[in-house]
């Protein structure tokens, strides 16, 4: 069975697209998370939930 680990980021409404992206790009890379998902809510937030796997290390 595969696990993840999820962080969710929240992004103002005056925040530029770009921005948001190059954020994303950096904890893609850098944190090893990939995109599950993003939500635009009323008001302009944008809220993203990315995932990693957790590698569990069987210990003996």
């Amino acid at each position: 069975m595969v696990e993840y680990e999820y962080r969710v980021l929240s992004f103002a409404r005056d925040v530029s697209r770009s921005d948001i992206r190059r954020m994303l790009s950096e904890h893609a890379e850098y944190g090893h998370w990939e995109l599950h998902r993003t939500r635009i809510y009323l008001g302009g937030v944008q809220r993203s939930w990315l995932r990693r796997k957790i590698i569990r290390v069987p210990r003996g």
